[in-house]
């Protein structure tokens, strides 16, 4: 099937024209908005010639199709008539996509993912003083306080971290944001946890009648303020004349605000606050561990409606409220058995294209991202989706019924471990881990999977009769050292916060957070792709290997700006030799990360490609070897 044919069938699945939006493409991916997105024929989609897979992101359908044939589809797509779009166009296409539940609850995302790192770190620290205690280790009193230090911050700081983040996403000043938040828990406010625990610290009383505490810990009161700030914060800017503003704006704002955060919406949100969390404990606190058993069923499902983020509120709030979060349990458990669903039809599967998809991205579900089992493998056949739910139900309940309960939240399975070394608890958490992934792999293996037909050696004798025909038989790849071409710290792929690069779907390889804005050849080769864009670029070495050095996440919408390519596709280079540049700080400002991926993408044309570096690298540092 020839590009044209597979565009047209494209396009059919899509559900046709007439429901397409825009289309799009960066370097690796076809990205398509579409009107309706239950006219889509993904199962059509997913078994096309050349498609490596599909799934839904940030309001867009993404078909991959790998560097270069990308490009090439693209062009066939659009002849034949699908409308393309802007950066702007595809951003304001993308923020309307789902209800208005589903936009708010993305929004909950947009405010809170950006504060995980810390409760993540907060967490560790805890499980490491825990497993110190557990070991009959005595603290020294200087080190004892500098553990609450590391422990205890983050939560008295909470809702200045909620405010900033909520400013930010709302299109407010983030510093003002972050100023107002911390208003809200200064010292001379009586301490909320004090005043809670029924010492002699009490509320204060403003203007004789309204009873006043710091919101130390609070999280929805503080989002409720940030919302209504920054959008006072933008209304005021539209009447303050400009000459006036930096004075008048960040004063009256910070002024009315502190007034409506401490007199009105921080008492009347925090008793929601309250009660929503009062509601949560009820559910995890059902008999027979059956709130684990609900949330571990539905929470994949959660996923897949992309309202998940919703979790990243309550867990908040319990870590907040008790330093614990049991839904990390009981949502590991529901990861596990999606990722061992993969692994089984991974173990089962005779086609190569599926085994090659399938591993990668079970290992990317045990490392805590597991949209890629969802909708490269599980979903697309269906049955091991919905036996992943029942293994994950039964795993949640089993975390229930063991009280596991980690230190912090945004890390499970395999990372996740971590949360649970110091509170005791580390047995269980494995003994639920292993029962979640036994009963996942088992129920799949035994009924949720068979090939629809051998492939593999249709797909082998395929190709011996392309080669006999045309005479291209192509060379065995060598043997080869890759080096950097980006100087900065090195980052493993399955930590990159996409999962297409992450999942390993596109080939294996590595990252680097970039200290430079320079991209350098990583071996003699001829530059097989060019992007106008200068975000990305496609080499072929001498020695065989086809390599992809990918600048930044979605850096495609940049159109460009902020980056200069200096080389055309066709031109021969040496390792080192300048292949464009880049600026991070115009990555940054576009709301975007600059992480840099080189990926070998044929990857399987060769026994094993291995990272061999750590740390921070520099012009000529090897990081990847490739062996034949």
């Amino acid at each position: 099937m020839n590009n044209q044919d597979i565009a047209k069938k494209v396009i059919e699945a899509l559900g046709g024209r007439e429901n397409v939006n825009s289309v799009a493409h960066c370097a690796t991916r076809l990205r398509v908005m579409v009107k309706d997105e239950g006219k889509i024929n993904k199962e059509v989609i997913e078994n096309l010639d050349k498609v490596q897979g599909a799934f839904f992101n940030s309001g867009q359908y993404q078909i991959i199709f790998g560097t270069g044939t990308v490009n090439k589809m693209y062009d066939e797509v659009v002849a034949l008539g699908l409308p393309t779009s802007s950066k702007e166009d595809m951003k304001a296409e993308a923020a309307k996509q789902g209800n208005w539940f589903q936009r708010a609850i993305r929004t909950f995302g947009d405010v809170f993912v950006p504060i995980i790192p810390v409760i993540v770190a907060t967490g560790l620290f805890m499980g490491l003083r825990g497993l110190m205690n557990a070991l009959g280790m005595t603290l020294p009193d200087d080190v004892k306080i500098y553990s609450e230090i590391l422990t205890d911050t983050a939560f008295i700081i909470l809702p200045g971290l909620v405010v900033w983040s909520t400013f930010r996403v709302f299109g407010g000043n983030p510093a003002v944001g972050i100023v107002l938040g911390m208003m809200l828990v200064s010292g001379s406010l009586p301490n909320a946890w004090a005043v809670a625990s029924g010492g002699e610290v009490t509320a204060m009383n403003f203007f004789g009648f309204i009873p006043v505490v710091g919101l130390q810990g609070s999280v929805l009161p503080a989002f409720i303020i940030g919302v209504v700030g920054a959008k006072f914060e933008k209304a005021l800017r539209k009447v303050v004349p400009d000459v006036l503003d930096l004075l008048v704006t960040p004063f009256v704002t910070l002024l009315v605000m502190s007034i409506l955060g401490l007199f009105v919406i921080g008492p009347v949100f925090h008793v929601v606050e309250n009660y929503i969390l009062l509601g949560t404990k009820a559910i995890l606190a059902l008999p027979f561990g059956l709130g684990g058993l609900v949330i571990g069923g539905v929470h994949q499902l959660i996923v897949v409606s992309g309202v998940h983020h919703i979790f990243n509120l309550l867990e908040v709030q319990l870590l907040a409220s008790d330093h614990v979060n049991p839904f990390n349990a009981i949502i590991t458990a529901a990861m596990t058995a999606q990722g061992a669903a993969t692994v089984a039809v991974g173990v089962k599967t005779k086609n190569p294209k599926l085994k090659t998809l399938a591993f990668p991205a079970a290992l990317s579900a045990f490392l805590g991202i597991t949209e890629p089992a969802i909708f490269g493998v599980n979903l697309r056949f269906r049955k091991p989706f919905f036996l992943s739910l029942i293994a994950g139900a039964i795993g949640g309940g089993l975390a229930s019924i063991l009280g596991l309960a980690g230190t912090g939240n945004g890390i499970t399975i395999i990372p996740g471990t971590m949360l649970y070394v110091g509170n005791g608890q580390l047995f269980q958490y494995l003994l639920m881990v292993g029962v979640s992934f036994v009963l996942g792999f088992a129920l799949t293996y035994m009924f949720g999977y068979e090939d629809e037909k051998e492939v593999a050696s249709e797909v082998a004798t395929e190709r011996l009769v392309q080669e006999e025909t045309t005479g291209n038989i192509p060379l065995s790849p060598q043997n080869e050292t890759i080096q950097t071409p980006i100087v900065g710290d090195v980052v493993a792929l399955a930590d990159v916060n996409d999962p297409v690069f992450s999942s390993g779907a596109m080939g294996q390889g590595i990252a680097v957070k970039p200290s430079q804005g320079v991209v350098y050849a990583p071996a003699d080769a001829e530059v097989s792709i060019a992007f106008a864009t200068g975000h990305a670029y496609g080499l072929k070495t001498a020695n065989g290997a086809e390599i992809l050095i990918h600048v930044g996440i979605d850096t495609v919408t940049m159109n460009g700006e902020g980056f200069e390519q200096k080389v055309a596709q066709g031109d021969k280079v040496k390792a080192g030799d300048l292949l464009g540049t880049f600026d991070s700080n115009k990555i940054a400002a576009a709301g975007l990360d600059d992480t840099t991926m080189v990926i070998v993408t044929n990857t399987a044309d060769y026994a094993s490609v291995t990272p061999v570096a750590s740390g921070s690298v520099v012009k000529g540092d090897a990081i990847i070897e490739v062996k034949a």
